[in-house]
Order: C-alpha cells, then sequence, then structure tokens
C-alpha cells in the first residue's frame, strides 16, 4: 500500500475574506478557466493552481495512474492565516476543516484528512483541535514552523503541545513565513533554501527549548525530510556540549528525536538514506508535496530508486509508517 502522507488541498468555494473580512493577506482563489485558478494574496499571484488542488475526483485519477491508494490531505500552509484576528482565522480553518472532512467521508478509502487550527490564540486553537479529532474524524494537525515569528517553544503554545500529547494528536509541521525571506526574492530561494532551513529552525526549537522533554509522548513529522535539519543535529549536540550556561534541556538534542517523523522528500537516495541511518526506516513516511511544482513524480520515487532498502523496509516507509504515525489501523482504511 502507498500513502503519500504529504499533499495540500483547497475548497473550490472558497469565501473572498478578503471582502468579508478586509485586509489584503487573505488567500483568495480566482478561477482563470474550469480546471485551473490562481491563488492570490495582496492582489499577487502567489500560485498558479489545477483543479488538483480543490477536485477529489481528479486527485483520484492521479492517484490511480501514479499507484497511489491513500492521501493524506492537509490544508495549504498560506491559509494559515496566523496574522489575522483570531475569529476570523478561526472561520478559515473550519471552513477548510470540514471540506477535508467532507472529502475524507465521501472517499474513506482514498483519503485521510489533518485539520489547521490558529495558532495566534491557544484557546481557540485547542477548541477547534478537539473539534477536528473527536468531530470530524480528522488524525491529525498541520501547524506552521512560526507563528508571527514566534518559535514553536515560545511559552504561549506550551498548552497547546499539552493537549496534542494528552489527546495523542500527531502534529504535520510544515514549512510557513521563512526567516530572511526578505533575502529571498529570486531564484525561488524561499522554496528551495528558506523553508528547509525554516524546519531545522523549528525542530531545534521544539528540542532545545524543551517542548519535547515536556511533551515526550508528542508526535511531530516534519516536511520535506526534515529540511536541514538531520544534517545540523550534530551541531546542536556539539553546542549543547560547549554552551553548557545556556542549556534547557538535561541531555543532548540527538535524544529528544526519538518521536520525529520526516516525510521522504529530499528527492535524492542519497539523502534517504543519511535520513534512514540517523533516525531509522520506522521514522520515514512517503511524502510527495501533491499537487504543486516541486512535487516528486512519481510518488514514492526516491524510496523505489533506493537500492538497499529491504522489501519490509521498502513497504515500511511507503504506507505503513504514515498510517503507525496517524493511529489508523491499515484494517480499517482498507474496509471502509
Amino acid at each position: 500500500m502507498r500513502v503519500d502522507f504529504h499533499t495540500h488541498i483547497i475548497p473550490e468555494d472558497i469565501p473572498n475574506f478578503v471582502e468579508k473580512f478586509g485586509g489584503g493577506r487573505w488567500p483568495t482563489l480566482e478561477k482563470t478557466c474550469s480546471c485551473g485558478a490562481n491563488i492570490m494574496v495582496e492582489g499577487k499571484v502567489f500560485r498558479e493552481v489545477t483543479n488538483q488542488v480543490w477536485s477529489p475526483e481528479k486527485r483520484i485519477e492521479d492517484m490511480d495512474r501514479e499507484g497511489v491508494d491513500i492521501q493524506v490531505l492537509s490544508p495549504i500552509p498560506v491559509t494559515f492565516s496566523y496574522w489575522a484576528n483570531p475569529k476570523e482565522a478561526e472561520e478559515m480553518a473550519k471552513i477548510q476543516n470540514d471540506f477535508i472532512a467532507e472529502t475524507v467521508k465521501k472517499y474513506p478509502n482514498r483519503f485521510i484528512g489533518l485539520g489547521t487550527v490558529p495558532l495566534q490564540d491557544i484557546d481557540v486553537s485547542i477548541r477547534e483541535m478537539e473539534r477536528c479529532v473527536k468531530e470530524l474524524g480528522l488524525k491529525g494537525i498541520e501547524i506552521g514552523t512560526n507563528v508571527n515569528g514566534k518559535n514553536l517553544d515560545d511559552p504561549e503554545f506550551t498548552n497547546f503541545f499539552r493537549k496534542a500529547e494528552e489527546w495523542q494528536v500527531p502534529l504535520f509541521i510544515h514549512p510557513w513565513e521563512t526567516l530572511g525571506r526578505e533575502r529571498f526574492p529570486r531564484h525561488n530561494f524561499m522554496y528551495t533554501v528558506g523553508m528547509p532551513s525554516e524546519t531545522a529552525l523549528a525542530a531545534a526549537s521544539l528540542i532545545n527549548g524543551a517542548v519535547i522533554e515536556k511533551f515526550p509522548n508528542l508526535k511531530v513529522c516534519f516536511a520535506h525530510g526534515g529540511g536541514s535539519f538531520p544534517y545540523i543535529l550534530p551541531r546542536l549536540d556539539q553546542g549543547w556540549n560547549v554552551w553548557r550556561d545556556l542549556r534547557i534541556i538535561s541531555k543532548p538534542p540527538s535524544h529528544y528525536t526519538k518521536n520525529f517523523y520526516f516525510d521522504s522528500l529530499n528527492y535524492d537516495p542519497q539523502n534517504l538514506k543519511y535520513l534512514i541511518e540517523r533516525f531509522g526506516h520506522e521514522r520515514v513516511v512517503m511524502g510527495s508535496d501533491y499537487p504543486f511544482l516541486l512535487r516528486e513524480i512519481v510518488p514514492g520515487k526516491v524510496i523505489d530508486e533506493t537500492t538497499e532498502l529491504t522489501e519490509e523496509e521498502r513497504k515500511a516507509i511507503l504506507g505503513k509508517n504514515a498510517l503507525e504515525f496517524l493511529n489508523v489501523d491499515i484494517k480499517e482504511v482498507v474496509q471502509k
């Protein structure tokens, strides 16, 4: 079974919040044809998309052609809207969460859903997370790597992580609003350099800020193979060793990665092998970033090309690990 853990979706009829609430930062969907649209932000094209991004039927057609059994659906990070009024952002989150839940309900053997929450208000976030998992049946929550410039170890987020651990809600951490983005205007460096660096900062913050030490059963998965985090982990350990006066955690950073998962989207068998050697094949899930330009085609290509994997390891990375991370019984999916 092939489970694509990293895919994004948006409702075709998402309301125009610019007109409803004002403020130009709300993402809107402007149709260019029956099968295409532009995601607009502040009057500019943020991303050109096709009906792959809103049509479950089109997605299933692509999945059948590319050999994917299940997609895990998550919102597009630009819709997080952490900058907005919490009540307005909650409405944006609810629209997407309801849409994802409805899509899963319509095609229960092809899709699994993740929700989103307005992290700029922790009480609202916890309330919506509870609705997602206890009422809508979503299997986890996607969050950004920072909230309005605050790293994830900010004390403001402690109760959110406490509840996620208590309710056993897996978290998918996806980069957005990257650090140093003022230096990335050319070459699309925001996507190729900024996002991997941003993801590393988020992972390091969760560890060095003692979030994982406080909540050792918290399950998190990082997009894009963890970005640059796997490669700087020894440097984080060395920093912990030499700057003893800065220590918050009791053990080196590498000790706290036991519940970290990573998607396989690093494009190169050498990189995938390194990820597996450092964290174990049980902590890697197949992810393609469907349906965007940087996605892997076909999903799982880098896993197929990593010839050193045993058949058992390959099967685990292609599907089993994702289901285990999301607390989903494979029999439950197959029998739907």
